[in-house]
C-alpha cells in the first residue's frame, strides 16, 4: 500500500509540458496558477506577489489593496503579460515608468480605484494597449500626452469621474488615436461641448462617444447634435436616450436633451442630416459619412437615379478613394438628393446627402465690397439731392424781386394755380421772412365762384407801371401744372 502508483504516460507528458511543472516555476502564495493565468483576486494583498513567473498572460490582481504601483513592481520583464487587472484596490498612484517592463500589454483595468490625475506619458510605453479601463475613479485632470504613443487604442472607458475639461483635440485629426473606435465620458462634470468639433469627427467614432449623465448646459447645437445622433441611430443616443439631459437656467431640474424642440425658452429647430450648398460652377465633395468600420463596397445614386461606381466617374461624378463623391462645375440640375450605400461586415447603411445649387455664381470679396460701396454712394447723392431740392429751391417772393416793384394787389392773387404747391407770397416790411398768402378765389359778381379762363378787371393804376400786361412774366403759374395758367 506504501508504493505509489505510477503516473499514466499522458499526465506525465502534460505535467512536463506545464509552466508550473518546470524548474523554478511556482505558484505565489494566496494565488491560483492556471496554465499561464495567474489570479491572485481577494486575496488582501498589499503589494504584487513576487517573484513573477516570467511566462504569465493574464495576472488579476483585483479586489486587493495594492494601494500604489511602483516601477519595481515587476522586476523581471514580462514579454508575455498581454492583460494586467488592477480593479477595486484603492490604487492613487502609478509610476510613469510602471509599465516599462511590460511591453506587450494589451489590456489594463485600473477601474474603481483612487486616481486623481492622469500625468504626462503615464501610458507611452504601451504601444499595443487596445482597451484602457479607468472609470470609476477620481480623475479630474487629464493631461493631453498621457495618450501618446497609443497608436492601437481601441476602447478609453473614462466614465464616471470628476473630468471638467477632456482634450477632444487628440480626436481631431485622428493621428493622435487613429484607432479609437469606443470614448466613454459619461457621469463626469462637463458642462460645455465643443460641438462644432464633435459634429466633425467620424461617424465611425461619435457612434460610441458617450456623453450622457453630465451636467450639460442646454443650448440649440447640443441639441441639433443629438438630434443628429438620433437620425442615424447612433449608439451613444439610442442606447442612452434617457441620460441625454441638459440644465435650463428656469427649469429646476435636468431636461431631455431631445426635448428641447420647440420648446421655449429656446424653441430649437429640428436637425437636418446633411445639407450642403454650392454656386453654379462650384466643385464640392460629397462625403459618405458611414459609423461602419471594414467596409467592404460602396457606391453613390445622383438625383437623376445613375450610380456612380467605384470603378470610376459618371460625367462630372468621380468616386473618390475614400468614398466620398467629387462634383465638378456643378450645373441647376446637380441639385437634389444624393444617397451613398454602404455594404459592411455585418449590416448594411444609407446616407443621404441633400445638394442646393444657387442658380448664381459667387462673386470674390473684392466685387462684393465694389458692390457695397458703389451702393452706399449712390444713396449718400440721392439724400443729399433731396436736402439740396427741399432747402435750396429759390423761394418766388418780396424779397427776392428786391424793393423797387411794388407789391401785387391782393386780386392778383387768382393767378396762382389751385393747383400749385408752391404757395404765393407778398411783400412785407423788410427784414421779415416771407408769408404765405392763400388764393382768393372769389371775386365780386361771381357768386363765390371761380371763373375759369374769365380774365379779371385789373384795377387803374397810377404810373408808369400803373397797367400790368398779361403777359407779365412775374405771374405765378403752378410748377407741377402741365397746362399753366396764363394771365
Amino acid at each position: 500500500p506504501g508504493t505509489p502508483l505510477p503516473l499514466p504516460p499522458l499526465l506525465l507528458a502534460l505535467a512536463l509540458l506545464s509552466p508550473w511543472g518546470s524548474a523554478g516555476a511556482s505558484c505565489p502564495p494566496r494565488c491560483v496558477c492556471a496554465s499561464n493565468i495567474l489570479s491572485c483576486s481577494q486575496a488582501v494583498l498589499s503589494s504584487v506577489p513576487t517573484p513573477l513567473p516570467r511566462f504569465t498572460a493574464v495576472l488579476d490582481l483585483s479586489h486587493n489593496n495594492v494601494s500604489r504601483l511602483r516601477a519595481d513592481w515587476a522586476p523581471g520583464r514580462l514579454t508575455h503579460l498581454h492583460a494586467l487587472l488592477l480593479s477595486h484596490n484603492g490604487l492613487s498612484f502609478v509610476s510613469t515608468e510602471a509599465f516599462a517592463h511590460v511591453p506587450h500589454l494589451r489590456h489594463l483595468d485600473l477601474s474603481s480605484n483612487r486616481l486623481r490625475a492622469l500625468e504626462e506619458n503615464l501610458f507611452s510605453d504601451l504601444t499595443e494597449l487596445e482597451v484602457l479601463l479607468l472609470y470609476n475613479n477620481e480623475i479630474s485632470a487629464v493631461d493631453r500626452t498621457a495618450f501618446d504613443n497609443l497608436g492601437r487604442l481601441r476602447k478609453l472607458y473614462l466614465g464616471q469621474n470628476r473630468i471638467a475639461r477632456f482634450p477632444l483635440e487628440l480626436l481631431r485629426d485622428g493621428s493622435r488615436l487613429p484607432q479609437l473606435a469606443l470614448l466613454d465620458l459619461s457621469a463626469n462634470r462637463l458642462r460645455s461641448l465643443p460641438v462644432g468639433e464633435l459634429q466633425a469627427l467620424p461617424a465611425w467614432l461619435r457612434d460610441r462617444l458617450y456623453l450622457h449623465a453630465n451636467p450639460l448646459a442646454c443650448d440649440c447645437p447640443l441639441f441639433q447634435l443629438v438630434a443628429r445622433g438620433r437620425r442615424r441611430r447612433l449608439s451613444a443616443v439610442m442606447d442612452f436616450q434617457e441620460e441625454l439631459r441638459c440644465l435650463l437656467p428656469t427649469a429646476p431640474a435636468p431636461v431631455g436633451i431631445l426635448s428641447l424642440a420647440g420648446r421655449q425658452p429656446l424653441n430649437c429647430s429640428e436637425a437636418r442630416e446633411a445639407v450642403l450648398e454650392a454656386h453654379l460652377g462650384d466643385a464640392v465633395t460629397l462625403s459618405c459619412d458611414t459609423r461602419l468600420r471594414g467596409v467592404r463596397s460602396r457606391h453613390w445614386v445622383t438625383p437623376g437615379g445613375e450610380r456612380v461606381l467605384e470603378e470610376g466617374g459618371n460625367g462630372s461624378a468621380a468616386l473618390l478613394a475614400n468614398g466620398s463623391l467629387r462634383l465638378q462645375a456643378l450645373r441647376p440640375e446637380d441639385a437634389g438628393t444624393y444617397a451613398c450605400w454602404v455594404a459592411g461586415p455585418l449590416l448594411n447603411e444609407t446616407l443621404y446627402v441633400e445638394l442646393l445649387v444657387h442658380n448664381f455664381t459667387l462673386h470674390g470679396p473684392h466685387d462684393t465690397l465694389n458692390t457695397a460701396y458703389t451702393t452706399l454712394v449712390g444713396c449718400i447723392l440721392s439724400v443729399v439731392l433731396v436736402l439740396i431740392y427741399l432747402y435750396l429751391t429759390p423761394c418766388r417772393c418780396c424779397c427776392c424781386r428786391g424793393t423797387e416793384k411794388p407789391p401785387a394787389p391782393r386780386d392778383d392773387s387768382i393767378n396762382s394755380s389751385v393747383l400749385s404747391t408752391t404757395p404765393n407770397h407778398a411783400a412785407g416790411v423788410p427784414g421779415e421772412p416771407c408769408r404765405s398768402r392763400s388764393a382768393s378765389i372769389t371775386g365780386p359778381g361771381q357768386n363765390g365762384r371761380f371763373k375759369v379762363g374769365g380774365t379779371p378787371q385789373l384795377p387803374p393804376r397810377h404810373g408808369p407801371k400803373a397797367q400790368r400786361k398779361v403777359s407779365d412774366p412775374d405771374s405765378v403759374s403752378s410748377v407741377f401744372s402741365d397746362t399753366p395758367i396764363v394771365v
